[in-house]
């Protein structure tokens, strides 16, 4: 299993303001998830790569961005992602930064995301090629102008959340004149909540 459900008791205290209600303690349940990584693949067009793949919890295939869970114990967050993005779309990237980072679904899982942006790109060696399989093996790839991705995401035509943070946040990023990346090692302490 990749995710464990939680239970914890949640000590609420006895209010922010000082008032006298009463000492609250509730249970509280959540799915303890070990973070991941997304890619916003930009090439020397300013396209962005999007993969279409099954995700049977919403019982579509969707577009996204390569990604991927941190669940080798002490992998980097940039390794990881340079390992999905030559796994699922075959490409090495010689440029990485970070793009933005968030939690998924912060009311009911502890997954903490970060995404980066890869540029720089260079097709993996035939020899070092990855052999997909399960819902990875058909996956679908489109390369989107920024803009165009852009207007994807505002219009609801896509779903994934690291899509469309992803994408919002290069197309920022770009309009910025790319000053607003961080390092592709730079401090991630909202990681540090999730599980070691």
């Amino acid at each position: 299993m990749i995710w464990d459900l939680v239970a914890e008791e949640v000590d609420l205290g006895d209010g922010v303001d000082g008032s006298e209600h009463e000492h609250v303690v509730v249970r509280r349940e959540f799915l303890r998830h070990p973070g991941a990584v997304a890619i916003i693949v930009l090439d020397d067009d300013e396209r962005v790569l999007l993969l279409r793949q099954y995700r049977h919890p919403v019982r579509r295939e969707l577009w996204e961005p390569p990604a991927g869970l941190l669940d080798l114990p002490g992998e980097e967050a940039v390794v990881a992602a340079a390992r999905e993005l030559a796994e699922e779309a075959d490409l090495v990237a010689a440029r990485w930064d970070v793009l933005v980072d968030f939690y998924t679904s912060p009311g009911g899982n502890d997954e903490a995301l970060r995404v980066f942006l890869a540029r720089g790109l260079s097709a993996v060696p035939d020899a070092d090629l990855f052999e997909r399989e399960h819902e990875e093996r058909d996956m679908l790839a489109r390369w989107v102008p920024l803009d165009e991705a852009v207007t994807l995401a505002l219009s609801g035509a896509l779903h994934n959340p690291s899509a469309v943070l992803g994408i919002l946040a290069a197309a920022a990023a770009k309009a910025a004149g790319w000053s607003t990346l961080r390092p592709a090692d730079a401090p991630w302490p909202e990681r540090s909540t999730g599980t070691p």
